[in-house]
């Protein structure tokens, strides 16, 4: 079930039939209000927010849903005004998975959604990863060392289990933004460095398991 949260009716009631004409469940809300109450008989595999609605705006609903466990981990595409660079940003920062500019094609936005179901869909992954005290279990999204849990956002986390999954593997900054934010690189690079130093800083000695490649980005060097 792919869920739209717009307010005007009559883009998402577009929205809605063209995601019905492609083969998915859709269904349309007009506010954050009526989207939440939702939510709690029921969890779409995505939805599609636009940032611009009465009441909590987009950004505010997104901020809401990664704070909350049981949505955290929904996919979520933001519809944001035609060159309004803030927005996006804003959005792929606080954990949207990819965005949509204004005006967009209904053929862009199914595209867009079957891209991000693809990328959020489950894998066959190694569960564990242990380096003498340090414990990550990928499938309780847990860290451990000496036994003490390490406290990690979901972009911290998502970072860690990137690296994890593809040990000694170098990843561009470009490569790295595009796995954990879900979007094309635009050009900033001081995200991704600022969430691999508070990775470093949080995993304390080891966190020089992540080493920098100089000109090119990051990887995970496991000497067991």
């Amino acid at each position: 079930m792919i869920w739209c949260v717009e307010d005007d009716a009559s883009i998402r009631d577009i929205e809605v039939y063209a995601l019905k004409s492609t083969g998915f469940e859709a269904r349309g809300f007009e506010d954050g209000s009526s989207f939440f109450e939702a939510l709690k008989d029921e969890i779409p595999r995505l939805v599609i927010l636009d940032v611009m609605l009465p009441g909590d705006d987009g950004t505010q609903i997104l901020k809401k849903m990664k704070e909350n466990v049981k949505y955290a981990d929904i996919p979520v595409i933001m519809a944001t005004a035609k060159g309004n660079e803030y927005d996006k940003v804003q959005s792929l920062d606080l954990g949207a998975d990819d965005y949509l500019v204004k005006p967009f094609g209904m053929m862009e936005m199914v595209s867009r959604v079957k891209a991000v179901l693809r990328r959020c869909s489950p894998k066959q992954e190694k569960e564990k990863m242990q380096i003498r005290d340090l414990m990550v279990n990928l499938e309780e999204r847990t860290v451990y060392i000496n036994k003490d849990v390490v406290s990690l956002t979901y972009k911290e986390f998502e970072l860690l289990k990137l690296f994890v999954q593809n040990p000694k593997m170098v990843f561009t900054r470009e490569q790295i933004y595009s796995n954990i934010w879900g979007s094309d690189f635009i050009g900033e690079t001081r995200t991704v460095d600022m969430h691999v130093r508070t990775l470093r800083q949080k995993l304390g000695e080891y966190g020089n398991i992540i080493k920098t490649v100089r000109n090119v980005g990051y990887r995970l060097e496991i000497n067991q």
